[in-house]
């Protein structure tokens, strides 16, 4: 047979190969995809609830390291048991029955017990494209470069949660990351680098060639101590920049709502840490925590990002969408381009963490336009955010305190 590799470039999914093989005697065909990208700095999980047959037909880009789930029948795709691979839901469960038909006959032969329980097993697995019952599909990657279509997009989708989480160093082994260890400075030997910009030598995330990246603590005023880092690429001009919150986790979350009624409003300064999530009522939009990462940015940055965010989605304006789906979002990214101070919306910044920041314009006085709300945590956002298994007093071992 014939091999052939397409190395493209896919928006949202950065650089890929496409291997196909084609076999003029038997006919037999297959296609596969393969990252050609960077690792993300973060891992993803995407649990969808399938309810209709509509919900097979969803798009999904599953990596070789990825795991897929189906927690009701107990059925796991284990990592790196399967290509990359770029099909549908059902599609998925197509691969699943054809790998366990494969060797049936042998163990008909063999051993008729086992053949008996997987043709059972089988049988189960058709029926769930039936969709009779609705049942839950997970897809678990910790190189972050999966995905699972969201037809409702820019919408939140009811039906699928998606979840960023950091790499435990298991599996950064499994994907041949090694984390560097820090010696940790003796407490005498504390340093003041408040005021000094510090580098380190990193390599490019589009080009892979080598840069530096700048990190420096600032003091935002009426606010906190942040973290922003720089990286700049001198080969391709790339550059990007994060802000991580350089306290701790407040008693309590933060609502910040801003209603934007003037044009000056889109020049307010923003701080988004990863644990917020914007959402904007009067274009029905909403977007979730961990997306975006954190930014240091303008209220009409923010905004471009998010434009940008969309536009990047191959499954929403890319080749693989309808054109339905692409006048809706067309029509959304026009909506959301009038968000300019003359068209008046409500712009709502909800951080369970307490660590994002909106300008008061009008400090230290009362800004008309921009409410804070500060209230209690609910046990799903302690949850999210690690707090209630944290133990912080009490941790110390009995024999400690003799020491």
């Amino acid at each position: 047979g014939v091999t052939r590799l397409l190395l493209t470039r896919i928006p949202f999914f950065k650089e890929i190969i496409v291997s196909s093989f084609s076999c003029d005697s038997c006919s037999w065909s297959n296609t596969e995809i393969q990252s050609a990208g960077r690792i993300q700095e973060q891992g993803v999980c995407y649990s969808l609830a399938v309810t209709s047959r509509q919900d097979l037909n969803r798009e999904v880009v599953k990596t070789d390291c990825a795991t897929a789930r189906i927690p009701e029948l107990d059925f796991e795709i284990p990592a790196f048991t399967q290509k990359g691979v770029l099909t549908t839901i059902e599609g998925i469960i197509d691969r699943a029955v054809t790998g366990l038909e494969q060797d049936q006959p042998l163990r008909r032969a063999t051993d008729q017990e086992v053949a008996r329980k997987i043709d059972e097993f089988i049988g189960r697995l058709r029926q769930l494209k039936e969709v009779n019952s609705s049942f839950t599909f997970i897809i678990d990657d910790p190189s972050g470069n999966s995905f699972v279509e969201n037809p409702h997009a820019p919408q939140r989708d009811d039906a699928l949660v998606v979840t960023h989480y950091r790499r435990t160093p298991q599996q950064s082994a499994l994907l041949g990351l090694e984390g560097e260890e820090v010696d940790a400075k003796p407490p005498d030997a504390a340093e003041d680098l408040r005021d000094e910009v510090l580098q380190f030598n990193t390599n490019c995330p589009e080009c892979n060639a080598p840069a530096s990246t700048n990190m420096k603590v600032v003091q935002i005023p009426h606010f906190k101590e942040v973290i922003i880092m720089a990286t700049n690429c001198d080969s391709c001009g790339h550059r990007t920049n994060e802000v991580k919150s350089g306290g701790a986790i407040e008693p309590r979350g933060t609502r910040i709502t801003l209603r934007i009624t003037d044009p000056s409003d889109m020049t307010r300064d923003i701080l988004k840490s990863e644990t917020c999530s914007v959402e904007i009522p009067e274009l029905e939009f909403e977007l979730g925590m961990g997306a975006l990462g954190g930014k240091f940015t303008t209220l009409e940055g923010l905004l471009k990002d998010i434009r940008d965010l969309v536009e990047r989605n191959p499954f929403t304006l890319g080749d693989s969408s309808t054109p339905s789906r692409t006048g809706k979002l067309q029509e959304f990214i026009g909506r959301l381009q009038e968000v300019n101070g003359k068209t008046k919306a409500h712009f709502i910044m909800d951080d369970p963490a307490g660590n994002s920041y909106l300008q008061n314009v009008y400090a230290p006085e009362e800004d008309p336009e921009l409410r804070v709300e500060h209230y209690e945590r609910s046990f799903e956002q302690n949850e999210d955010l690690g707090l209630n298994d944290m133990k912080t007093e009490g941790y110390e071992p009995e024999g400690a305190s003799g020491r």
